[in-house]
């Protein structure tokens, strides 16, 4: 049985497949910040790349250098791009200094893919500072009590 054990199979890759594939996906979204790709791949590629900016993040907060260097390898390990990851534990680590949690944005894309019909996605970083989408604070009943209440005392002032 394979109950708990949820990943993303990425249809039909093996596993060293989909390893190779999200450690190529997570070095272009580092290098670039910003890539479109397949909706499925999108989903499979966020929890990745965010486990890997919070051992980019841990590691900025170590004083002891033996433990970032430990965190830098774990992160070579999953990326295997040594540029990217400098790039991420030296500068890219900052913008996201202020986010607990989060890092990454998926958008779908109207139109599918021309060749096979597949669902498309963006995927980003999301800034430090980016608020993003907010609910609304009051229920739409309390809206709608609040817009009645001012009519309902404009009524007995015109009856008096």
């Amino acid at each position: 049985m394979r109950h708990k054990k949820h990943t993303h199979s990425l249809a039909g890759r093996s596993a060293s497949h989909r390893a190779a594939t999200l450690s190529n996906m997570a070095a272009s979204l580092i290098e670039h910040d910003r890539i479109e790709t397949t909706l499925a791949k999108a989903k499979a590629l966020r929890p990745f790349v965010e486990k890997i900016i919070t051992k980019a993040k841990q590691a900025a907060a170590k004083t002891e250098k033996k433990d970032a260097v430990h965190l830098r390898r774990l992160a070579l390990k999953d990326v295997r791009n040594e540029d990217m990851v400098t790039l991420l534990f030296n500068e890219k680590y900052k913008e996201f200094a202020n986010r607990t949690g989060g890092y990454t944005r998926i958008y779908k894309l109207a139109l599918p893919r021309v060749s096979d019909a597949a669902e498309m996605a963006i995927i980003e970083f999301v800034k430090a500072d980016d608020q993003g989408y907010k609910k609304s604070k009051k229920p739409a009943k309390a809206k709608k009590a609040a817009a009645a209440a001012p009519a309902a005392e404009a009524a007995p002032e015109a009856q008096a």
